[in-house]
């Protein structure tokens, strides 16, 4: 088996992907995870579902001797996942430097590692938000990007360039950039999800926390935009849909079936959703109505953007499996495991 490292592998789509990678049968990983923003305890949860007990380094990747360290007691790695960043929008218009500081130095780190220990397998996990206000959809890879609306959009912009400017002196080095959409839902087991310490900033999971009364009521931040509905549209795909596309993925480079030393794929469902038909799957789901208002547009949201993914579809073989009422059936499983375990005073 080929050796991987998963950064910001507790996370929702590094565990969710640690998962596919095992499920596989082809890879052995190690995930890199200094858990401020998620929880080791994610990890028993994927040694739950797949029966293999997966190494955690707990360890900043901002810290570069310490991040190193990782490479020198595990040798061999073949190929690097990086998720691993900081990624809430208002949070990021608040903080920009912080998230400058975070993404791109982590970025930086990732890439040096690969040069020093010969790691020539990177997948970059880039965002749709790279593509700003887009007037044409659905959003292909050569559409051109736009003005970031957010701090956090305009490190994934940079992070991107970073990449393909260390291709040039690394030409055993090879990269895939994935722009991926809106990923919601839970492991069909509803074993493992969407979990955060804080107050939850996605949108599943908040209307989660209204369906099961957790808190009283939620917001949609506005009804105003020029949508059908008047609400945001996104392009929502299942989790384990993502964590499968990094899977073949990493098998397209590690296959050396690639035909440019750095590719862009979009993954997306190819469909908008707005939030307000989000929330009548999640009502169908649950079996009754949700309460929320209606609020003022939120600071870095875009109207609506959805993607096409025949790129992904036709070269790496993936596919999405899950509708918007899997996605939703499967978040309100992992709503219900958590009540479950708090109940039985388990460690989440």
């Amino acid at each position: 088996m080929k050796k991987i490292m998963v950064t910001g592998g507790c996370g929702y789509i590094g565990s969710h992907t640690i998962i596919e990678l095992i499920q596989s049968g082809r890879y052995e990983v190690i995930s890199v995870d200094n858990n401020v923003r998620s929880t080791p305890e994610t990890m028993a949860r994927v040694e739950r579902i797949t029966g293999v007990k997966v190494k955690n380094c707990r360890v900043d990747i901002c810290d570069k001797e310490a991040f190193f360290r990782v490479f020198e007691e595990n040798p061999g790695i073949e190929g690097i996942i990086h998720f691993a960043a900081y990624k809430a929008v208002g949070e990021s218009v608040e903080q920009p430097l912080m998230y400058y500081r975070n993404n791109l130095g982590a970025l930086a780190n990732v890439l040096e590692a690969c040069q020093r220990f010969d790691v020539r397998a990177l997948i970059f996990s880039s965002s749709c938000s790279v593509y700003g206000e887009v007037k044409n959809l659905p959003v292909s890879e050569d559409t051109p990007m736009g003005q970031a609306f957010c701090p956090y959009a305009h490190t994934k912009q940079i992070g991107e360039e970073m990449i393909r400017n260390m291709m040039v002196p690394n030409p055993d080095m090879n990269a895939l950039i994935l722009r991926y959409f809106n990923p919601v839902g839970a492991h069909v087991s509803g074993m493992n999800g969407e979990l955060s310490p804080d107050k939850p900033n996605n949108l599943v999971p908040i209307i989660m926390r209204v369906a099961s009364g957790k808190q009283p009521s939620m917001q949609v931040f506005g009804t105003d935009y020029d949508t059908r509905d008047g609400s945001c549209i996104r392009d929502y795909l299942h989790v384990s849909d993502i964590a499968d596309a990094h899977v073949k993925a990493m098998d397209y480079l590690l296959e050396h079936r690639n035909e440019q030393q750095c590719e862009v794929f979009n993954l997306g469902s190819g469909n908008g959703v707005s939030v307000m038909e989000m929330l009548a799957a999640a009502e169908e789901v649950v079996g009754h109505k949700l309460n929320y208002e209606i609020g003022g547009r939120r600071a870095g949201d875009i109207p609506a953007i959805y993607g096409d993914s025949s790129r992904a579809n036709t070269l790496l073989h993936w596919h999405c499996r899950y509708n918007v009422h899997d996605m939703m059936e499967s978040a309100w499983k992992w709503e219900q495991y958590l009540d479950s375990e708090s109940s039985h005073g388990c460690n989440l």
